[in-house]
């Protein structure tokens, strides 16, 4: 849990991700469209990803556990949350502090 809270604190947007899952691949790219360049932790390419995969379970994220999606150090969600907040306008305030120029 410690490694989660540091890494979404120096961070402002972070995944936490697996390389073979689509759903992270198409959060990330959705971020990438939106100007933003997350942080994207690849759990399954960490030796402690089961131990972050089970705290990320205690702080509330949905079995499967990623893509587990944190913006100024909070947690959004997973997949369904973040393409909710997009389709209802309310992701892009959320990133707009983590935006490249154009």
């Amino acid at each position: 849990m410690d490694k989660i809270l540091r890494m979404t604190s120096e961070n402002g947007v972070v995944i936490f991700s697996k390389t073979t899952c689509c759903l992270c691949y198409a959060v990330t790219f959705l971020f990438n469209e939106l100007r933003v360049d997350p942080m994207v932790h690849e759990i399954d390419q960490d030796p402690e990803g089961r131990e972050i995969e089970k705290a990320l379970l205690r702080m509330g994220c949905n079995s499967p556990t990623v893509p587990a999606v944190f913006i100024s150090g909070e947690l959004v969600g997973s997949t369904n949350e973040v393409m909710s907040l997009h389709l209802s306008g309310s992701l892009t305030p959320l990133l707009k502090p983590y935006q490249s120029e154009v």
